[in-house]
């Protein structure tokens, strides 16, 4: 049996100082009758790819010194040296930031389209509006922490003067069938199929998951997550919905997959992170390759949690109905915080990212809120290659929330939902109007992708308590 020495260590690559301190350390003390080859062949193994013993029982401290200031760039994936071509709509509305982090996606090595909605403002890996299609891997902060989260409008044949004369009782209802903040649930949930699925005993995450997504089912995070009583203005004569023109009772919510979804993409980011090394202004950016088995349990548990995250808006809408003692006369539906297959105009098949982006193919049927006291829209989607079929998810914050609860009084907030003539449940300073954009200059920026249908004043809105 051959000793294991320095040279031998170096000669496979591994850098003096530190990590070949460690190396030697660990060959001596873990695999001490273990053969000279046998030995060569496991660090020439922890050299070429570190950060797949970056949680091994023996050899992490090499891997994470490999990993380091020291060792990490040589094995980093690097960026193009140019970035792709992408539309901005609106771009005098959107910051520096978000425009820098879209420049960043748009070199990765999988990017193959990139757009920018006019709502957008920064995040965690794409910015809030960005939209990007990749090359077969999916990228978990491209997709976002509240995986699937979605607006979900339902359209009564009930009036304003409906609204008006039981505005009491419908503020009750807001109270008695909506559930608000971070790890809240209903006492006694309904029931649903999405908590049957064969998956959640399937993949090691999902296991710990199920009696949280069973309590939490039906209710809403915190944050911008509403259920609201408004008024649609029904404007299209040629309307999918087969309604004349007119003003309608209607409910509209925003949430997601609560914490379902967030311990997926919390767990599947360290993944990617791990198996996907990216110089730092990208880490963020990490993918899994849908040909892994990692990036496949990815794309399953994100499609679960898109359902779980739907199954919540139907059960709001459900309790709701039950309590108007009323059938809808239409139901709309869309999510963003997703990634799809789909097909580029040129005929490539890609994975599209959209980070806080409205679906909007052609024909395709979404809805754009703007804040607690300005209208919400009901639109048609155009189908523009440019967007790669999408639009905003919304106003888009000019505010952090950090900013806003810096300078922002209760009492303003107040005064401003009064003068809208809102009754406000719940709510934050950092959810007021102030620190939204403009809707109505949102929409113009973005009528080459959207036709309005409608458009929703809201009148009593319940968020989370802060």
């Amino acid at each position: 049996m051959g000793k294991f020495k320095k040279v031998h260590a170096l000669r496979i690559g591994i850098p003096k100082g530190k990590a070949l301190k460690i190396a030697l350390r660990i060959m001596h003390e873990k695999y001490p009758t273990e053969s000279r080859e046998f030995k060569s062949e496991l660090l020439t193994n922890v050299y070429n790819q570190p950060a797949n013993f970056i949680s091994h029982e023996h050899l992490a401290p090499l891997a994470k010194v490999l990993l380091g200031e020291d060792g990490r760039a040589a094995f980093e994936t690097p960026l193009k040296q140019e970035s792709l071509f992408y539309k901005i709509y609106g771009p005098e509305g959107v910051d520096q930031g978000s425009i820098d982090q879209m420049n960043v996606a748009a070199r990765l090595p999988i990017s193959v389209a990139a757009a920018l909605m006019p709502d957008a403002h920064v995040g965690y890996g794409l910015p809030i509006g960005g939209v990007l299609a990749t090359e077969n891997a999916v990228i978990p902060y491209g997709v976002g922490v509240d995986i699937g989260c979605r607006m979900c409008i339902s359209v009564y044949n009930l009036s304003d003067k409906f609204l008006k004369r039981n505005h009491y009782q419908l503020q009750q209802y807001l109270m008695e069938n909506t559930v608000f903040g971070a790890g809240k649930g209903f006492d006694k949930p309904m029931d649903d199929e999405v908590l049957d699925r064969p998956i959640f005993n399937e993949l090691t995450i999902l296991k710990g998951l199920k009696d949280k997504a069973w309590r939490q089912i039906g209710s809403s995070g915190g944050g911008n997550h509403f259920v609201e009583f408004g008024l649609v203005e029904i404007t299209d004569p040629t309307n999918e919905f087969n309604v004349p023109l007119g003003t309608y009772l209607a409910v509209l919510s925003h949430s997601g997959s609560r914490g379902l979804g967030a311990n997926i993409a919390t767990h599947y980011t360290k993944v990617a992170r791990k198996t996907t090394l990216l110089p730092k202004e990208a880490q963020h950016l990490a993918w899994l390759s849908l040909d892994s088995e990692q990036g496949q349990e990815y794309w399953e548990a994100m499609n679960l949690a898109g359902d779980y995250a739907s199954a919540c808006h139907h059960q709001i809408h459900k309790r709701m109905a039950k309590s108007l003692g009323e059938e809808p006369l239409f139901i709309v539906e869309n999510h963003h915080n997703f990634a799809w297959k789909e097909q580029l105009a040129d005929g490539r098949d890609v994975i599209v990212h959209r980070k806080g982006a409205t679906p909007a193919g052609k024909g395709v049927l979404g809805i754009i809120p703007g804040s607690m006291t300005t209208p919400g829209f009901i639109v048609r989607g155009k189908g523009n290659p440019y967007s790669i079929n999408s639009a905003s998810h919304g106003a888009g914050r000019v505010l952090s929330r950090r900013k806003a609860k810096q300078s922002i009084t209760r009492h303003a907030l107040n005064k401003i939902v009064k003068q809208s003539g809102v009754t406000l449940i719940g709510g934050g300073v950092d959810e007021s109007p102030m620190v939204y954009k403009d809707i109505h200059k949102v929409m113009n920026y973005q009528t080459s992708l959207v036709d309005v249908i409608g458009k929703f004043h809201p009148k009593i809105v319940r968020m989370d308590y802060q």
